[in-house]
């Protein structure tokens, strides 16, 4: 598929969803498959992880906004299915308690950017996000908001 964005988000039926979406199928599918892995080797370890948000429109990112959820007005790495929120799976409910240390660590394993350093663990950062991973470095975000950039299948945002 040449842009994941272009030939299903923008197709699917929920682009102007003003709610929360959780639908896996909304990642592009390396961005998918990574995350998966993600999730089945934090449940190896006892860590059960579920994603709470994974495509968001650009209506439900003007309301984070106005409630200050986001720094991001206007659109995210979600809008364009390259990023989740994953967070525990306590009984069937998500929790954003606990340390989420080891989806730090799961994250850069496979070569994706979490929250909580944005790809630069050596860095202080304002804003922190914990159970936030993307595959997308801050770096070409410009890019891929602009339109003149969206990751293929061997994109490594690590390296970029």
């Amino acid at each position: 598929m040449e842009n994941f964005y272009r030939d299903v988000i923008c197709r699917d039926p929920r682009f102007r969803l003003p709610a929360r979406c959780s639908d896996l199928l909304l990642l592009e599918p390396r961005t998918r498959e990574l995350v998966s892995l993600v999730v089945e080797e934090a449940r190896a370890e006892g860590v059960h992880l579920m994603a709470y948000e994974t495509y968001r429109s650009r209506e439900r990112q003007a309301r984070l906004f106005d409630r200050g959820a986001t720094r991001l007005r206007e659109v995210g790495v979600h809008h364009y299915g390259l990023a989740v929120d994953l967070v525990r799976e306590v009984d069937g409910d998500p929790s954003w308690k606990g340390s989420f240390a080891i989806l730090g660590r799961l994250v850069r394993k496979h070569g994706l950017i979490w929250g909580g350093d944005w790809g630069d663990p050596s860095r202080p950062h304002t804003f922190v996000d914990p159970v936030h991973l993307q595959r997308v470095p801050l770096s070409m975000q410009g890019e891929l908001f602009r339109g003149t950039f969206y990751p293929d299948a061997d994109y490594d945002p690590r390296k970029a």
